[in-house]
């Protein structure tokens, strides 16, 4: 696909994966309305940093719009007026154990939200649609890897409930307008800029501080780390792609699980000091671990995750260090 000049709307674009996608699709030469409102959850002058950036590298092709994603009718006339045709949705309240203390908060954001932001992209005429799920939809599925396939009837935390919720929005809004929709399933995304609340940006930290990490559990649980620029051109491609689909659900993951002693020890490894570690119990609504079947993905979309976890966990623990 020419991205040349093409008007992409990226919703939670001042956020971790939507800042990357932005500045991506701008090298690229697309034109790009980010919107964010820069919701608490995590420091928003964090975020005002990290849209100024993507401001100065998109001279002029990057337009910054401070709205919440419920307003349908100011997300329409966005749209129309920079003649966007095609939407990245990304923005969403995150995070598996706040979703716990906030069920309502997560319904009205990830599940209202994205229905104003489906409506909206239909009102306008929006060519294609990408919507961020999560491999939290699979909760404690006993076989592994995941595929897109499997039965997803039991989530375990409010947050993978609002994810599946979104996937079946995105289905009937297909069914009923015909616009193709993309669904991602993300795998624990890391990198350069990751959210401060996520579990790689707090060990480094504390790493970097001299303090030891708390572990949850026994360390066995294991995750299906993404490097985020693995992610990002898997979102490029299921945007060229989905047309060819219809609807589709995807899984956007790095194939390679690691436990949560392994990460630690590499992380460890990366900053070149023994960790310590604090021993703590489990966590409710946490799974016991996430691994992508990458078969159809790479088979659709030509998905082919490309860094190694040392690789980004150095990419991460140097950014971290310079900022």
């Amino acid at each position: 696909m020419d991205w040349k000049d093409r008007s992409i709307l990226v919703t939670g674009s001042a956020g971790f994966v939507g800042s990357h996608l932005s500045r991506r699709l701008l090298a690229l030469g697309a034109r790009v309305v980010g919107i964010d409102n820069l919701d608490p959850f995590y420091s928003p002058d964090i975020k005002r940093a990290v849209d100024a950036r993507t401001v100065a590298i998109g001279a002029g092709r990057y337009v910054p719009v401070r709205e919440d994603i419920g307003g349908s009718d100011v997300l329409e006339r966005l749209m129309r007026e920079h003649g966007v045709e095609g939407v990245v949705h990304l923005a969403a309240k995150a995070g598996v154990r706040p979703s716990i203390e906030d069920p309502v908060g997560y319904a009205h954001v990830n599940v209202t939200g994205t229905a104003s932001v489906l409506y909206a992209a239909r009102r306008a005429g929006c060519e294609r649609i990408v919507v961020a799920s999560s491999s939290s939809v699979y909760g404690n599925n006993t076989k592994v890897p995941f595929a897109e396939e499997d039965p997803v009837e039991q989530p375990i935390s409010p947050y993978a409930a609002t994810k599946r919720a979104c996937e079946l929005l995105g289905l009937s809004h297909h069914h009923l307008t015909g616009t193709p929709v993309a669904m991602l399933r993300f795998f624990t995304v890391y990198g350069p800029g990751q959210r401060p609340d996520l579990a790689i940006s707090k060990f480094m930290k504390l790493v970097r501080a001299g303090s030891p990490i708390p572990m949850f559990g026994n360390g066995h649980t294991s995750r299906d780390y993404t490097f985020v620029d693995d992610i990002v051109s898997g979102v490029l491609a299921a945007y060229e792609r989905i047309d060819a689909h219809g609807y589709r659900i995807w899984n956007l993951g790095g194939s390679s699980p690691v436990t949560l002693t392994e990460l630690i020890s590499s992380i460890g490894r990366v900053a070149g000091v023994e960790a310590q570690i604090e021993h703590k119990p489990a966590q409710p609504g946490d799974v016991e671990r996430t691994w992508a079947d990458l078969t159809r993905s790479a088979r659709e979309l030509g998905y082919s995750p490309r860094t190694t976890l040392e690789a980004g966990l150095r990419a991460q623990w140097e950014a971290s260090g310079a900022s």
